[in-house]
């Protein structure tokens, strides 16, 4: 064991000078200060406070959180006797340039090169190695050895400045950091610490190792040496306290990992003492002839040496604590605060004895309510490393008691990361802490058992593992070890599973509780043995919903060994999985079926009684290794699984149990299994059954003229029974189109057939129709084939249609689906891939079939609240599963235009009801809207227009043109379109041609049917908002509204002007005469009392040129002056030109706000290509028009840019 000592005061008499520089003079002071700071750290924020007159008192506060204090005290007065001051340290390089410093002009020393930093930065150096050089340059010349340790610190903080030597020496701790700060560059907010790209990727760890390595190298030497230290922690809590947050946030890490270094080697000086002490005492309790003065006194000196090495570790960890973590834990910066609640952890771990106290637990518990996700997620992790301990858990449970309810809480954490460290540390507080957690607590924890993130959902699994199942089982098995446990272990395990699924009635679904327990409890779920006693013993006692319940465990538990991910609906976040695991989990796939081939059958045959049960046990044959039943020769096995298959076939009806037993029958029947040939007549056998039967029922049906409710019953089933083994397996050979089509055409001409039966039967036919098709998929297919095969598609298509109109609900949506999926099959995708030999088979549908399907959309899918029946008396299971049925009919239709099957102006009954039905069905119309964008943005444009004037149309026609704008109905018009509007984006270049051409078609509309003449009606309202108290002319009550419609209009005779905001045109003017003046009844037309002034944002282009206020000027008394100036074009500008005019009404005294508004709606119709050319000889007419004020403008309150997106809520879209 090597000897502590105190190294040799270097250079202890060379100063020649007993003045010290301010710099170290602070050094003293702050520490001095630091020390006789207040003691109470209960209150953080009286950490900065300090005494003055404390300073020569040696009596130590009573507060637990000065636990260094005294010994600080004694440490500073101690270093400061026997150091002796240092002259100035030298620079190794000079500055450029020249500065200000205290006055005086200095010249500027070239920064000195910065070798540390280069090195930790790159990390290609061994960082003991980088340590030991810089130790012997600092052995080598002290001052130049620390200045380039400080401006290693200064550089890692991203400042481009460097302490010198003049700076250290003629200035404060506090004028350097100044300086420094005035140095920084804040260009750019990135600093080595949050710096980007490969160079910086590793600094951090590096840094912090440096740290590290730096005092463990000092231990021995350079850490008693009072000046590098102290002027070192001095400089870091100087930077700690910048405004900067790169000298703040890299200080406080500098500082912290010192800590954490500094608290290693005061617990290394702490056993040392105790060694010290135990040799001590032991060599004074020999004999007086065995004992050894000399020994004694070497004990003693070094006892004494030890004792001054940790008094001075003491004072500055106390330094650091009260300097930099006291202030820097709450900082605003969450990076700083997450910094110490990591640290604070370790100081708490490695040197328990001083820091586990309540003094400094209480910083944990406190920023345990931190808002940002990274320091509560430090905090955890720091408790659960104390926590962990058990030898620690006595110490904390005035803790735990005050900040328990806080760590509970923390298990719904909206961060899933965080909630997942709270349940784990509430995991060992369970263990570790008998008692602490109450039931209440417990119970707020079981749901999460359920939560849809794995991880949280597995940690929760755990808890629930160690609280419930571990101390009835007796187990301590850890997590993937495989252990075999008795029998009866087993036994009350999956008794107390099932008590917990069952009584806490949580979830409906065990797989999502298997798969939670799996990671901790997966041995004994994959205890198949022992399930399947319970279900097969008589004697157990189980109920029927436990026996459903563990049957359930039993095949998800299955599943999960088998593939290897959650149920549906729970994300890992894991891509794959590693040989080992793939290794694991063909082994257990293997051992399940070894076990449960032989107890299948006996399993179906003591429930085939209860589908819920039987269900479920087919589907265990999704999870088996078929190829066992070959390789073990297991076939006799499998006879009696075949026959309990047909058994069960025969026996139930329910959707369920037939298509759980029809795909088990298909992954039997597989051509590559040595036992297809036995699978395949065991399933002809079935299904010859079922077709006699049919035939001999459908013979009964047609023949009699009633049939009882038995009749029925057996009939609906047996085609229940073939339709699902048609929707799996091939029947085309026995024939089944014709007698289930002829059975549907009665049903549609005389109604006589029931709805029981009609719907198997639409069933059967369709899958007929999909497996004829797979059979003439080939281009060898007879012509004769293809058009049969048109014929029966276009025959069922009819029914459909025709059933479209039942009076039995079910069938309507039954054949509504069909229709939608045969629709969609035989559209024109089917030719792709080079089948154009299916070309034949192509079909549109007529006119009166998509009104159809229009129409039941509305009836059935868009429903009012008072239209879906009970209301709340329903079962909200049941409204649910209603909602997905309606869900699933829109998306059938919705794929249908998408496709090019339906005309995609159908697509208006769908939007128009986007904002009303937001919530049902928002995302399958949003979808579609933007599916429809994608196939032609114009006509989807005019769709939504074309919803709106539906909407528009059906208010008018129920409430009539009077007070519409009141009216609920039509805000939520008017909701739809701002949704509509939001559904453009801002890409306002991108879409200005759509939005004019729905202005402009929404214009004609709103204009296309005028009142009646005396009448009281006013324009649609479309254009009542825009043009509020225009005051007309007389006699011409629509001038106002002609006016604006003129000039949307691409009339050749109207008026053109450039309007502001144009650019001026690249190319070379062209001069041509003034154009006549318009004509009497156009000027009639255009007349409009007041001034409109262009709008800054109503053009998109950029602005060039100032607000054009007026085009001419009205005379006085006249009614018809001409306002409108015609510029003509030629040639091929004139013919780009066509379609875009331009107006400008006079100034109107009165200040009324309708012109601003007006204006604002004359949007222009502008392709992206073309460009305005504007006469040279307009150009100084333009001028002179510039110079009169606009001071119209702010008359007029400012109006809604229907181009400014940025005026419109983008996220309510």
């Amino acid at each position: 064991m090597p000897t502590l000592r105190s190294s040799p005061r270097l250079h202890s008499s060379s100063s020649p000078s007993s003045v010290s520089s301010p710099l170290h003079r602070t050094v003293g002071s702050t520490l001095r200060a630091l020390s006789t700071s207040s003691s109470s750290i209960n209150l953080p924020c009286d950490d900065r406070d300090s005494d003055p007159s404390e300073g020569d008192s040696h009596s130590l506060s009573t507060d637990e959180g000065s636990d260094f204090e005294e010994s600080l005290r004694r440490n500073v007065r101690k270093r400061s006797a026997k150091r002796s001051l240092r002259t100035p340290p030298v620079a190794k390089h000079p500055k450029k340039g020249s500065q200000m410093v205290e006055g005086k002009i200095q010249k500027k020393s070239e920064p000195p090169t910065s070798d540390l930093f280069d090195s930790v930065k790159t990390a290609k150096s061994d960082m003991q190695s980088l340590v030991d050089e810089w130790l012997e340059s600092y052995k080598q010349d002290e001052e130049a050895g620390f200045l380039e340790l400080i401006n290693f610190f200064i550089r890692s903080c991203g400042c481009k400045g460097t302490v010198t030597p003049e700076m250290f020496k003629k200035m404060s701790n506090s004028e350097i950091i100044r300086h420094l700060t005035e140095q920084f560059n804040e260009d750019s907010g990135d600093y080595p610490l949050t710096a980007q790209g490969p160079s910086w990727k590793k600094f951090q760890g590096s840094f912090c190792e440096f740290v590290r390595t730096l005092v463990y190298q000092c231990q021995y030497s350079l850490l008693y040496d009072g000046f590098p230290m102290d002027n070192l922690i001095s400089l870091l809590t100087g930077l700690s306290d910048s405004q900067v947050r790169a000298f703040r946030h890299t200080s406080t890490l500098a500082a912290m990992k010192l800590m954490t270094s500094l608290v290693r080697v005061a617990l290394q000086l702490s056993l040392h003492k105790d060694n010290n002490q135990r040799q001590y005492e032991a060599e004074r309790n020999k004999g007086p002839g065995q004992r050894a003065p000399e020994r004694l006194e070497s004990l003693l000196e070094k006892r004494k040496e030890l004792q001054e090495h940790q008094e001075e570790i003491e004072g500055m960890m106390n330094a650091i604590f009260r300097g930099v973590f006291v202030h820097r834990y709450r900082d605003i910066l969450p990076e700083i605060r997450a910094i110490c609640m990591e640290e604070i952890g370790c100081w708490m771990q490695s040197y328990s004895t001083s820091f586990l106290t309540d003094s400094y637990l209480k910083y944990i518990g406190w920023t345990l309510h931190d808002k940002h996700r990274e320091v509560r997620l430090k905090c955890l992790k720091a408790l659960k490393g104390l926590y962990s301990n058990q030898e620690l858990t006595s110490r904390l449970e005035l803790f735990t008691s005050r900040f328990k309810d806080r760590m509970v809480s923390m298990v719904m954490d909206r961060e899933y990361d965080v909630a997942v460290e709270a349940v784990r540390l509430l995991t060992l507080i369970l263990k570790n802490m008998e008692g602490v957690l109450t039931s209440a607590d417990c119970e707020s924890i079981y749901p999460v058992v359920y939560a849809s993130n794995r991880a949280l959902a597995s940690a929760a699994g755990e808890f629930l593992y160690w609280k419930l199942f571990y101390p009835e089982c007796g187990t301590k098995a850890g997590v993937g070890r495989e252990r075999r446990r008795s029998p009866s272990a087993q036994r009350t395990f999956f008794h107390l599973l099932l008590s917990f699924f069952v009584e806490s009635e949580l979830h409906d679904h065990a797989a999502y509780l298997v798969d939670s327990l799996w990671d901790c409890a997966g041995t004994q779920l994959k205890d198949w043995e022992s399930m399947t006693s319970l279900l097969l013993q008589k004697d157990q006692n189980l109920g029927n919903v436990q026996e459903n319940t563990l049957i359930e465990i039993l095949v998800s538990s299955a599943r999960q060994a088998a593939e290897g991910h959650p149920p549906v609906g729970r994300v890992t976040g894991r891509k794959g999985l590693t040989a080992k695991e793939r290794k694991l989990q063909a082994d257990d796939k293997v051992k399940l079926t070894e076990h449960l081939i032989p107890l299948l059958p006996q399993l179906l045959a003591k429930f085939s009684a209860d589908a819920e049960k039987v269900a479920p046990l087919l589907q265990l044959l999704n999870y088996f290794d078929l190829s066992i039943y070959c390789t073990r020769r297991l076939e006799k096995h499998l006879e009696l699984l075949l026959q309990q298959l047909q058994e069960v076939v025969v026996k139930h009806a329910e959707p369920a149990v037939l298509e759980a037993g029809a795909h088990a029958l298909y992954l039997l029947c597989k051509p590559e299994f040595t036992f297809f040939s036995r699978v395949d007549f065991a399933r002809s056998q079935l299904v010859d059954l079922l077709t006699d039967r049919f035939q001999q029922q459908l013979d009964e049906l047609l023949q009699s003229s009633f049939l009882d409710e038995d009749e029925v019953y057996s009939l609906a089933a047996t085609l229940k029974r073939l339709s699902a083994f048609y929707n799996a397996h091939d029947l085309t050979r026995w024939e089944l189109y014709e007698p289930c089509y002829g059975l549907l055409r009665k049903a549609v001409d005389t109604g006589e057939v029931p709805h029981q039966v009609v719907l198997p039967a639409l069933t059967l036919v369709y899958f007929s129709i999909l497996w004829t098709l797979t059979h003439i998929s080939g281009p060898d297919a007879s012509q004769k084939q293809v058009l049969d095969l048109k014929s029966r598609m276009v025959a069922f298509c009819e029914l459909c249609q025709s059933c479209l109109s039942d009076v039995d609900p079910e069938i309507q949506e039954q054949a509504f689906v069909l229709l939608s999926d045969i629709l969609l099959i035989f559209s024109p995708q089917m030719i792709l891939g080079g089948r154009d030999f299916l070309r034949p088979l192509i079909f549109f549908p007529e006119a009166s079939l998509q009104s159809e399907l229009a129409s039941f959309l509305m009836d059935h899918v868009f429903l009012q609240p008072g239209d879906l029946g009970s209301g709340h008396s329903q079962d909200d299971h049941v409204q649910i599963e209603q909602l997905h049925q309606r869900r699933r009919l829109l998306a059938g239709f919705c794929k249908l235009l998408l496709y090019g099957v339906l005309e995609l102006d159908a697509a208006s009954d769908v939007f128009k009801h986007y904002n009303k039905f937001y919530n049902d069905y928002g995302d399958i119309i949003k979808e579609t809207l933007t599916r429809a964008r994608q196939i032609d943005r114009s006509h989807c444009s005019r769709i939504l227009l074309l919803s709106l004037k539906q909407l528009y149309t059906e208010l008018l026609q129920e409430q009539g043109p009077q007070g519409l704008s009141e009216l609920p109905a039509f805000i939520e018009m008017r909701d739809l379109a701002r949704r509509f509007a939001l559904s453009f984006g801002p890409q306002q270049l991108h879409n200005r041609d759509l939005v004019v051409m729905l202005h402009k078609e929404g214009i004609k509309f709103s204009l296309s049917e005028l009142p009646p003449p005396g009448s009281s009606g006013e324009p649609l309202s479309y254009l009542e908002k825009c043009l509020q108290r225009v005051s007309q002319a007389p006699g011409h009550q629509w001038g106002p509204v002609t006016t604006y419609c003129h000039s949307l209009s691409p009339v050749e005779s109207a008026a053109e002007a450039s309007p502001q905001g144009h650019p001026r045109s690249k190319k070379r003017r062209i001069e041509e005469p003034h154009r006549e003046d318009v004509s009497s009844s156009q000027e009639e037309n255009l007349q409009l009392p007041s001034l409109l002034h262009t709008p800054i944002l109503t053009s998109t282009t950029v602005k060039s040129r100032p607000l054009l206020e007026e085009l001419g000027e009205m005379e006085e008394g006249s009614s018809a002056s001409d306002f409108t100036h015609d510029r003509p074009l030629s040639g091929p500008q004139r013919s780009r030109f066509l379609g875009t005019q331009y107006f400008q009404t006079p100034h109107n005294p009165s200040g009324l706000d309708h012109g601003n508004q007006l204006t604002r709606l004359s949007l222009m119709e502008e392709d992206e290509e073309e460009e305005l050319e504007i006469l040279d000889e307009s150009s100084e007419e333009w001028q002179d028009i510039d110079k009169q004020p606009g001071d119209h403008s702010s008359s007029s309150e400012p109006g809604l840019d229907l181009l400014d997106t940025t005026e419109l809520n983008i996220e309510d879209f």
